[in-house]
């Protein structure tokens, strides 16, 4: 498995905290931005309708190890890579950088699931959704 994607965050000053570094919770909100923008890239949202469907990804696990801090005006890469498309669910990495230094390690599982009534259920990942997230040539 072999998908990347990244996009670059610029570190604004309401995500520090008293000691002028980004607040770990931001952390959480940055792995959320970079899936959402590797959904739109491959054409797929984290919330869509499909073959009749409405279909979301909960998350079901979701860690992040630091290794340095980020501040102010960093600019920080946010490098997202599948490591998994499994029957319901797939996992994804996200390499924080700034320059060639790794500050931290994110990974989370999602479930594929169809909301219905207010109520979500888990389904096997449609196959034009996973061909989506394995990438061309990755299957």
């Amino acid at each position: 498995m072999a998908t990347e994607f990244s996009v670059r965050h610029f570190v604004q000053f309401s995500e520090t905290d008293m000691a002028g570094i980004v607040h770990f919770s931001n952390f959480f909100r940055w792995m959320e931005e970079v899936e959402h923008a590797f959904f739109r890239s491959v054409g797929l949202s984290v919330s869509m309708h499909h073959e009749g469907l409405h279909i979301g990804w909960p998350r079901v696990s979701v860690a992040c190890d630091f290794f340095g801090p980020v501040r102010f005006e960093d600019q920080v890469e946010l490098k997202l890579r599948v490591t998994k498309v499994g029957e319901k669910s797939f996992n994804y990495e996200v390499d924080y950088l700034l320059g060639d230094k790794q500050v931290a390690l994110g990974k989370t599982t999602s479930v594929c699931c169809v909301l219905e009534g207010g109520k979500m259920r888990s389904i096997a990942i449609p196959e034009g959704i996973r061909t989506k997230l394995v990438g061309e040539g990755n299957s």
